[in-house]
């Protein structure tokens, strides 16, 4: 077995000190990582939104804490991020050597803009690595290729998803798709040719979004917290966690 954690949207600024909306970023972080520590993963990703303020600082910061995971850890940028901060600190792999199974990862930002759009040439890139491993497969990105239901989120997110699963359906070894940028726990499903891929969103380090709301709003009553993916065989299972603070 393989287990897999999925972090998320930590928003870390220079300031160590720095508070977002509802909590302290890199504190919950320190303590996420802490609770992870406990599940003893063989491999962590964190989905992208690593910094909040775009700088060398932040991303030292969230280095500093995740090297303390025990396992090998990788990233990738979401739309607060300054990818080319972020390889200088560490690099950014595309696709994840898991054993048994395979973690690829596809760059949704789009620079500027909060919404995602893979285009074509990163969607042809995409199918080609699909093409050359027929292991089972997760595929990671910051934006959801799914509604969520909340309409301010779905404004900002995969711009061109239609695109995405079609470029995606004849491909059976594509099991589930992880996404950030939502702030919450989520469970989604995509029906193709070959049969259903989840789609599957984490909780934030830091603040939570509240699921369902039309316009952006933080839910008070929520946690920091992560996802656990248990891979065995060409299965597996999924779970979130929360953190008390």
């Amino acid at each position: 077995m393989t287990r897999l954690v999925q972090l998320s949207d930590c928003h870390l600024h220079a300031d160590p000190a720095a508070r977002s909306r509802a909590g302290f970023p890199l504190r919950q972080l320190e303590s996420v990582v802490a609770a992870v520590r406990a599940e003893r993963p063989d491999l962590v990703i964190v989905s992208g939104d690593v910094s909040q303020d775009e700088t060398a600082a932040s991303y030292q910061h969230a280095h500093r804490v995740l090297s303390t995971l025990g396992c090998p850890w990788f990233w990738l940028g979401g739309n607060h991020d300054q990818q080319e901060l972020m390889k200088d600190v560490k690099a950014i792999h595309d696709d994840i050597d898991l054993g048994d199974w395979r973690l690829l990862v596809a760059d949704s930002c789009v620079k500027g803009h909060a919404h995602g759009e893979l285009g074509e040439a990163r969607i042809g890139a995409l199918v080609e690595r699909l093409r050359q491993d027929e292991r089972p497969t997760l595929l990671v990105m910051h934006h959801p290729p799914l509604a969520v239901g909340s309409a301010w989120l779905d404004q900002i997110g995969l711009k061109d998803r239609d695109a995405l699963w079609q470029a995606l359906a004849p491909f059976a070894q594509l099991k589930a798709v992880l996404c950030g940028h939502i702030h919450q726990a989520f469970a989604g499903r995509q029906r193709l040719e070959h049969g259903e891929v989840m789609v599957y969103g984490c909780p934030s380090t830091t603040d939570q979004f509240l699921a369902g709301s039309d316009d952006f709003a933080i839910d008070e009553a929520s946690r920091p917290g992560f996802r656990i993916l248990d891979l065995r065989g060409d299965e597996w299972l999924t779970w979130v966690e929360r953190i008390d603070l």
